[in-house]
Protein backbone atom coordinates (compact mmCIF):
# COMPACT_ATOMS: atom_id res chain seq x y z
CA UNK A 1 0.00 0.00 0.00
CA UNK A 2 1.69 3.48 -1.37
CA UNK A 3 0.61 6.47 1.14
CA UNK A 4 1.70 9.97 0.66
CA UNK A 5 3.06 11.67 3.74
CA UNK A 6 0.67 15.19 4.33
CA UNK A 7 1.36 15.85 8.11
CA UNK A 8 3.68 14.57 10.73
CA UNK A 9 3.97 15.46 14.38
CA UNK A 10 6.12 13.27 16.53
CA UNK A 11 2.48 11.79 18.09
CA UNK A 12 0.66 10.98 14.91
CA UNK A 13 0.74 11.80 11.37
CA UNK A 14 -1.95 12.28 8.38
CA UNK A 15 -1.32 10.28 4.94
CA UNK A 16 -2.91 9.40 2.13
CA UNK A 17 -3.64 6.01 0.53
CA UNK A 18 -4.77 6.92 -2.70
CA UNK A 19 -5.08 2.99 -3.68
CA UNK A 20 -7.46 2.09 -1.04
CA UNK A 21 -8.67 6.27 -1.59
CA UNK A 22 -8.34 6.99 2.04
CA UNK A 23 -7.43 9.24 4.63
CA UNK A 24 -4.79 7.86 7.52
CA UNK A 25 -4.99 9.25 11.02
CA UNK A 26 -1.86 7.80 12.08
CA UNK A 27 -1.36 7.71 16.47
CA UNK A 28 1.93 6.97 17.78
CA UNK A 29 1.16 7.12 21.46
CA UNK A 30 -1.10 9.61 23.73
CA UNK A 31 -1.63 13.04 22.27
CA UNK A 32 -2.25 15.59 25.04
CA UNK A 33 -5.16 17.67 24.85
CA UNK A 34 -4.10 20.24 22.48
CA UNK A 35 -1.86 17.98 20.19
CA UNK A 36 -5.02 15.37 19.92
CA UNK A 37 -7.53 18.31 18.68
CA UNK A 38 -4.79 19.80 16.27
CA UNK A 39 -3.88 16.41 14.51
CA UNK A 40 -7.86 15.71 14.14
CA UNK A 41 -8.58 19.21 13.11
CA UNK A 42 -5.89 19.03 10.88
CA UNK A 43 -6.76 16.06 9.41
CA UNK A 44 -10.32 17.21 8.49
CA UNK A 45 -8.89 20.17 6.90
CA UNK A 46 -6.98 17.94 4.70
CA UNK A 47 -9.94 16.04 4.00
CA UNK A 48 -11.92 18.66 2.83
CA UNK A 49 -9.08 19.58 0.24
CA UNK A 50 -8.67 16.01 -1.00
CA UNK A 51 -12.39 14.82 -0.84
CA UNK A 52 -13.01 16.84 -4.05
CA UNK A 53 -10.14 14.94 -6.14
CA UNK A 54 -11.50 11.67 -4.41
CA UNK A 55 -15.28 11.82 -3.67
CA UNK A 56 -15.63 8.57 -2.23
CA UNK A 57 -12.17 9.50 -0.15
CA UNK A 58 -12.55 7.64 3.52
CA UNK A 59 -11.35 7.93 7.13
CA UNK A 60 -9.24 5.40 8.66
CA UNK A 61 -8.08 5.95 12.18
CA UNK A 62 -4.76 4.16 12.77
CA UNK A 63 -4.84 3.89 16.41
CA UNK A 64 -2.69 0.45 17.35
CA UNK A 65 -0.42 2.65 19.06
CA UNK A 66 -3.24 5.03 20.78
CA UNK A 67 -3.25 5.55 24.22
CA UNK A 68 -5.72 6.49 26.53
CA UNK A 69 -8.27 9.90 25.82
CA UNK A 70 -9.07 12.56 28.31
CA UNK A 71 -12.95 12.34 29.13
CA UNK A 72 -12.66 16.55 27.89
CA UNK A 73 -11.67 15.04 24.59
CA UNK A 74 -14.49 12.75 24.31
CA UNK A 75 -16.57 15.42 24.69
CA UNK A 76 -15.30 17.74 22.35
CA UNK A 77 -15.00 15.26 19.45
CA UNK A 78 -18.65 14.39 20.15
CA UNK A 79 -20.09 17.60 20.42
CA UNK A 80 -17.62 19.72 18.52
CA UNK A 81 -15.57 17.63 15.67
CA UNK A 82 -18.03 14.52 14.76
CA UNK A 83 -20.57 17.10 13.72
CA UNK A 84 -17.76 19.12 11.65
CA UNK A 85 -16.46 15.79 10.18
CA UNK A 86 -20.27 14.89 9.45
CA UNK A 87 -20.88 18.41 7.47
CA UNK A 88 -17.74 17.76 5.59
CA UNK A 89 -18.74 14.69 4.10
CA UNK A 90 -17.71 12.13 6.29
CA UNK A 91 -20.54 9.04 6.96
CA UNK A 92 -17.56 6.37 8.02
CA UNK A 93 -15.05 6.44 10.81
CA UNK A 94 -12.60 3.27 10.96
CA UNK A 95 -10.53 2.20 13.59
CA UNK A 96 -7.72 -0.26 13.64
CA UNK A 97 -7.62 -2.02 17.02
CA UNK A 98 -5.64 -0.29 19.82
CA UNK A 99 -3.26 -2.53 21.48
CA UNK A 100 -3.34 -1.29 24.45
CA UNK A 101 -6.22 -1.34 27.35
CA UNK A 102 -6.16 2.38 27.42
CA UNK A 103 -6.57 3.02 23.58
CA UNK A 104 -9.53 0.18 23.47
CA UNK A 105 -11.73 1.95 26.32
CA UNK A 106 -10.84 5.27 24.54
CA UNK A 107 -12.62 4.01 21.06
CA UNK A 108 -15.25 2.09 22.78
CA UNK A 109 -16.47 4.97 24.70
CA UNK A 110 -15.79 7.08 21.62
CA UNK A 111 -18.21 4.68 19.56
CA UNK A 112 -20.64 4.38 22.42
CA UNK A 113 -20.67 8.36 22.56
CA UNK A 114 -21.48 8.57 18.86
CA UNK A 115 -24.39 5.86 18.51
CA UNK A 116 -26.02 8.24 21.06
CA UNK A 117 -25.78 11.40 18.52
CA UNK A 118 -29.37 11.89 16.88
CA UNK A 119 -28.07 15.28 14.96
CA UNK A 120 -25.37 13.18 13.15
CA UNK A 121 -24.89 9.76 12.11
CA UNK A 122 -21.50 8.68 11.63
CA UNK A 123 -21.07 4.54 11.32
CA UNK A 124 -18.07 3.74 13.39
CA UNK A 125 -16.37 0.23 12.16
CA UNK A 126 -13.26 -1.41 13.14
CA UNK A 127 -11.24 -3.77 11.69
CA UNK A 128 -8.12 -5.89 13.11
CA UNK A 129 -5.34 -5.15 11.04
CA UNK A 130 -4.16 -3.00 8.56
CA UNK A 131 -4.72 -5.66 5.54
CA UNK A 132 -8.88 -6.06 6.57
CA UNK A 133 -9.35 -2.44 6.50
CA UNK A 134 -7.32 -2.16 3.30
CA UNK A 135 -9.34 -5.23 1.96
CA UNK A 136 -12.73 -3.61 3.07
CA UNK A 137 -12.08 0.60 2.08
CA UNK A 138 -11.08 -0.72 -1.46
CA UNK A 139 -14.40 -2.51 -1.59
CA UNK A 140 -16.00 0.54 -1.45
Amino acid sequence: MSETLLHSESYGEITLSPGMTCLIVRWHGFANSRNFRFLLNKALELYRTYSVRYTSLAWLNDTRHFGALLTADQEWVNTNWNPRAWAAGIQQINFLAPATVFGQIAIQQYAHNTAQRADYRLEVRHHASLEEACRDLSAQ
